[in-house]
């Protein structure tokens, strides 16, 4: 039941109600105006969702962790770093939108805010009810987004597709949700985590239902055998989007998946019942089709798409490296582990991405072929291209070499040596497929016609992509302090 409002229970809200209230402020500006200055829509939402960010970590940040609204939200410090992620993602796309074909609407930055909008409840939710009402005001809103673009038939495909699969994964997704309910008579998470752990609900019964879970949140963060929408969908949404989703859903995902198997329900039970083997399993077959299929990949969108396959592999080795409570523990690393990987792969995706854009919307092109000579059209993209490749192989002293290193030590202290081995190898495969696209844009020549086009870089764009490069290098440099602001995060969740 919900208790009597109480002036915390606002603080813990905070990236919600300035999120709420840009959204209506962007539509009343957009009615307001016209066609007139429809570009200052996107400066709007940038700044504001900068100044949600500022007010949620001067006046956010919680000294403790705590449950608000009658315990359907939880503010604690994972929520903060996480709602952190969403909102640089959500300005940097809506910089990167600004010389964008076609959106330029009030309605595109509107629908971009309510995304953020589920995701940061995402990231605080504390009961399946609000779980589940988070990933639908994400989900739909992101449907929309990908096939924004009316007349262009791959947007609206790809926004199909999209649709399609995620209600199928929703409805299994909403299924699991039940039968946990079903069985505990509760849907706060931290209750079912104790029905758990004392052996009031069947752990049978519960693995069923978690198996269930397991593929409506494989489907959000694109781990293997749900990944089959994610080269499509990257292909044909607008590329803005296309980042936004690569990283912004994505964190969002394991944000929930995090708060989940680790600080509530599915963490208490045994890991021979599921879910740590099944989550291992998935980890070892994410990374490695993912590496395996970005080899042979000629569109640089699904180059990148089967990139974010490999990196949400990654990523799932921190969640496993943590062992249920009361079991020999690895203790929050993993989980720090991957809040971190997270963040350097919000930035270094983000730099990819600006670049797919800007050299689109002067080539029309998104084949890998068409890079070759961009170091002598474009020096600055070309090294911008070079730093966010060589992040994402994990090469030092970058963000992503951090990233990789931080959730390899976490699987060797929890006893998983043979899935950081796999990782290790499927680091050195990703390296191959990075370098190859790096050689295209270094050594390979275009017609000399062709290289004499140089490509412009706006103001915006460019602002954007300094961000995120000095992103990148400050979480490589300052790796230990923002990595321990990461364990105080994961320590957060439970």
């Amino acid at each position: 039941m919900f208790t009597q409002l109480q002036p915390t229970d606002l603080l813990a809200i905070i990236p919600e109600i300035g999120l709420t209230l840009l959204a209506i402020l962007v539509l009343a500006v957009d009615l307001a105006t016209g066609r007139k200055s429809k570009r200052n829509l996107g400066f709007l939402t940038a700044g504001g969702a900068v100044v949600i960010m500022v007010l949620l970590l001067s006046f956010g940040y919680p000294d403790e962790a705590t449950s608000a609204f009658g315990g359907m939200v939880r503010h604690d410090m994972a929520a903060v770093v996480f709602q952190t992620i969403f909102l640089v993602a959500t300005a940097i796309t809506a910089l990167l939108s600004l010389d964008s074909k076609g959106l330029k609407s009030g309605e595109y930055y509107a629908v971009l805010l309510v995304s953020t909008l589920g995701m940061s409840l995402m990231a605080s939710a504390a009961n399946l009810v609000m779980f589940y009402v988070a990933l639908e005001t994400t989900s739909i809103s992101a449907y929309i987004l990908v096939g924004y673009l009316q007349h262009d038939n791959k947007s609206t495909e790809s926004g199909l597709k999209y649709f399609l699969f995620g209600a199928f994964a929703s409805a299994i997704l909403l299924y699991g949700f039940s039968l946990m309910y079903g069985y505990t008579g509760t849907t706060d998470i931290y209750q079912i985590a104790d029905l758990f752990f004392f052996g009031v609900a069947p752990a049978s019964a519960i693995s069923v239902a978690t198996v269930l879970i397991v593929v409506g949140m494989g489907f959000k963060i694109a781990a293997v055998p749900f990944h089959f929408w994610t080269p499509d969908v990257y292909e044909g949404a607008p590329t803005p989007i296309t980042a936004f989703v690569s990283v912004a859903s994505k964190s969002a995902g394991f944000a929930l998946m995090l708060r989940f198997f680790l600080a509530g329900t599915a963490g208490q039970v045994h890991p021979s019942n599921a879910w740590v083997p099944l989550l291992t399993a998935m980890s070892v077959g994410t990374m490695t089709l993912g590496n395996l299929f970005a080899i042979w990949q000629t569109n640089i969108k699904r180059f990148l798409a089967y990139s974010s396959v490999a990196h949400a592999g990654y990523a799932l080795m921190g969640v496993v490296a943590f062992m249920p409570r009361g079991l020999a523990a690895a203790g929050p690393e993993g989980a720090g582990a991957t809040i971190f990987y997270l963040a350097a792969y919000t930035l270094t995706n983000l730099s990819a991405f600006a670049i797919v854009i800007l050299f689109a919307n002067l080539t029309g092109s998104d084949e890998i072929k068409d890079y070759a000579g961009l170091s002598r059209r474009s020096p600055y993209l070309a090294f911008a291209m070079l730093l966010a490749l060589l992040s994402l192989a994990g090469i030092p002293p970058l963000a992503g070499f951090f990233g990789k290193f931080f959730l390899f030590r976490a699987a060797i202290e929890a006893n998983m040596t043979g899935l950081a081995i796999i990782g290790v190898l499927n680091a050195i495969v990703g390296l191959y497929y990075y370098l190859m696209l790096v050689r295209v844009i270094y050594l390979f020549r275009a017609e000399p016609e062709v290289e004499a086009i140089t490509i412009p870089v706006p103001r915006s764009s460019a602002f954007a992509l300094g961000i995120t490069m000095l992103g990148v290098i400050a979480l490589g440099i300052y790796a230990t302090p923002m990595f321990e602001w990461a364990m105080r995060a994961a320590e957060s969740l439970f």
